[in-house]
């Protein structure tokens, strides 16, 4: 049976990550493999409705991404030394190796994290490649302008091309030197997963799962307290997948979720991965995050949640790790605490902060604290800044149902 074009880009979304991760190291150049990456799916628009979908999608592209991708090669006639560095053909009719296709990921990641590029090159690089993020996504995730955040990516691969970057897991002497960019990639990727940065859908479930499957094999790699701290924010995060949206899609607020539809053994995974990075210490950033996530995971109500206790956890976070998001979400847990007054004061602290206030959470978490306050007035235009500056169909529909709220009640 033919393959239709939706199920065609359904099959994109969950496999050219994963596709990509491999082409790079079998051609050795990014801009090449992404180019054998739209040539391998071109192809399967064409052939796919007639012949049907292969029985593994996933080695069907890798073989014909590699094809396109020699055929570049010899067409610009590079050096015969650049032709070496290609692997050897595997024969058509052998299928790349499924724990070679998996490993690409954590190789990728760990080229795209080599510490001879700076931190917010590493980022932006692996956002790109990694997530398949446009320019404009990752500089949202990452609070900055695209031209910025472009030339940085630009840059980056020129660097690793140049500096003939391996494209390898390091060896264990070298994985706590680049810890610190793996795991805010991770951590970035997953958040992208967990809420897309725009687009029609609040979770891009591949990715999430793409992440807590890197941070798994990270934490095999390197028992680190930090590495199992992420590992912990991530599963408990992630447990409250499904009762985060309505069946048609809604968004839910984690006040209103059905904790019921929690997912317990993410939530017990993630305690125990929680109890191994505490025993470790310095205690990091990740683990106080997932401490935090665990107050919430700990609570069968969400009156019953020790917010008081979340303020510490905040406080202590801000401390170690100072951003005007944490510094937002302190504030959040301030008011929960001892009322949306003291939140807002906390709140207005941070209107210095460039970034911060073309952050469209600030401007929804500002609203929904002066709407616990009674200031609907205020209120209204704090929702319309947030809906001016999401592009997430999911969050854009909740601030309009609160939009409309408000309007109902100065009718």
């Amino acid at each position: 049976m033919g393959a239709t074009q939706e199920s065609i880009e359904q099959l994109y979304r969950q496999h050219a990550r994963r596709v990509l991760a491999t082409l790079i190291r079998l051609l050795g150049d990014f801009t090449l493999a992404e180019e054998a990456l739209q040539e391998a799916f071109a192809a399967a628009l064409k052939q796919w409705p007639e012949q049907g979908v292969p029985d593994n999608p996933t080695a069907w592209l890798i073989t014909a991404g590699r094809r396109r991708g020699i055929d570049q090669i010899r067409h610009r006639q590079l050096t015969r030394e650049r032709a070496h560095l290609l692997l050897e053909p595997e024969g058509d009719e052998q299928e790349p190796d499924p724990r070679s296709i998996a490993d690409d990921q954590l190789r990728l990641l760990f080229t795209c994290c080599h510490p001879s590029l700076a931190l917010e090159a590493q980022l932006a690089l692996t956002l790109r490649e990694m997530c398949g993020l446009t320019t404009e996504q990752v500089a949202s995730a990452l609070l900055n302008k695209p031209s910025t955040v472009a030339q940085r990516i630009v840059r980056a691969k020129r660097k690793i091309h140049a500096a003939q970057i391996p494209y390898q897991v390091p060896e264990a002497g070298e994985l706590a030197e680049r810890l610190p960019g793996v795991l805010r990639v991770i951590y970035l990727v997953f958040n992208e997963g967990y809420s897309a940065s725009s687009g029609s859908v609040l979770i891009d479930v591949s990715l999430a799962d793409e992440a807590i499957r890197l941070a798994e094999e990270l934490a095999q790699l390197l028992p680190h307290g930090e590495v199992f701290g992420l590992l912990a924010l991530l599963l408990l995060q992630d447990s409250r997948r499904n009762a985060r949206q309505t069946a048609d899609g809604e968004l839910i607020t984690l006040e209103e979720q059905d904790r019921q539809r929690w997912d317990r053994s993410r939530i017990e995974a993630g305690l125990h991965w929680l109890t191994q990075a505490l025993a470790l210490t310095p205690t990091g950033p990740y683990t106080l995050q997932a401490s935090i996530a665990a107050e919430h995971a700990r609570a069968s109500r969400a009156e019953q949640t020790d917010w008081a206790r979340i303020v510490r956890l905040y406080q202590t976070l801000l401390y170690l790790q100072p951003s005007p998001v944490i510094a937002l979400n302190h504030a959040v847990a301030v008011a929960m605490c001892d009322g949306p007054k003291a939140g807002l004061v906390l709140l207005d602290a941070l209107t210095a902060h460039k970034n911060i206030v073309n952050y469209h959470l600030f401007h929804a978490a500002r609203a929904d604290l002066l709407r616990r306050n009674g200031d609907s007035a205020a209120a209204w235009h704090a929702y319309q800044r947030a809906l001016e500056l999401t592009s997430q169909e999911p969050e854009r529909r909740f601030l309009a149902r609160r939009i409309a709220a408000l309007n109902g009640k100065q009718g």
